[in-house]
């Protein structure tokens, strides 16, 4: 197990993750999140070669639409 912040808050992961399967978690659709890495925004097709290690922090933004 390693431990993350994730939106500020401590949460484990069962080993280092890729960031694309760790938003494969959340059940939202990729297109409508946005994602920092230890306060570095990543472009989509970073994910895939960005891994979330211990003590990394990942700020996790969605989009959310009005009028």
């Amino acid at each position: 197990m390693i431990k993350v912040t994730i939106n500020g808050k401590d949460h484990e992961l069962s080993g280092p993750t890729p960031v694309s399967d760790y938003v494969a978690t959340l059940g939202v659709e990729p297109k409508m999140i946005a994602i920092a890495h230890n306060g570095e925004v990543l472009r989509r097709d970073e994910w895939d070669d960005v891994t979330v290690s211990e003590g990394d922090t990942l700020e996790v933004v969605r989009a959310v639409g009005g009028g």
